[in-house]
């Protein structure tokens, strides 16, 4: 059996508690989002150049 001085032993333990934050990047976030915006005028640039001046020869 445990004697009450074990038992006060075994209660005093301390749990040792990380907390994990994520940090994102900004710089990265906001370049990313630049390449894809870029994309994405190209492509309607190009269907643009495609209806304005390609398709009217047909």
């Amino acid at each position: 059996m445990i004697n009450p001085q074990e038992r006060t032993e075994v209660n005093n333990v301390e749990v040792e508690r990380r907390d994990i934050q994520h940090k994102s990047d900004s710089s990265m976030v906001a370049s990313t989002f630049i390449k894809y915006a870029a994309y994405i005028i190209l492509f309607f640039g190009f269907l643009y150049f495609l209806v304005k001046y390609v398709f009217p020869k047909f």
